[in-house]
């Protein structure tokens, strides 16, 4: 079954920001996921309110592309990507996690 990815404002402007490879390598993650693999690339943040992360290296870099799941009633799976981040620390920003979570929150009003 095919898992339907969207991405808000804030995920898609990072993403259309990042250099072509980088770009090209993130959007392989998400739809390595769309397709129904799993694997490392796409895990639970733990400490969170359902949040989850792409993660993508690439070129000696992370980038991170933080979502949650949503389903409503027999309707198809949803990833709704929210925001995202060039990850230069073992440490995920606190605030970046926030973020996540209240578009999260707004999107589910």
């Amino acid at each position: 079954m095919d898992i339907e990815v969207i991405l808000l404002d804030e995920a898609r402007e990072f993403i259309s920001g990042l250099e072509e490879k980088a770009r090209n390598k993130v959007l392989h993650d998400i739809n390595k996921t769309k397709i129904g693999f799993r694997g490392e690339w796409f895990q639970k943040m733990s400490g969170t309110d359902d949040i989850w992360e792409f993660r993508t290296f690439y070129n000696k870099t992370y980038y991170r592309v933080f979502a949650f799941w949503y389903k409503s009633g027999n309707k198809d799976t949803l990833i709704v990507c929210t925001n995202g981040l060039v990850k230069k620390t073992d440490k995920t920003p606190v605030g970046e996690i926030g973020r996540a979570e209240k578009i999260k929150q707004e999107y589910m009003k």
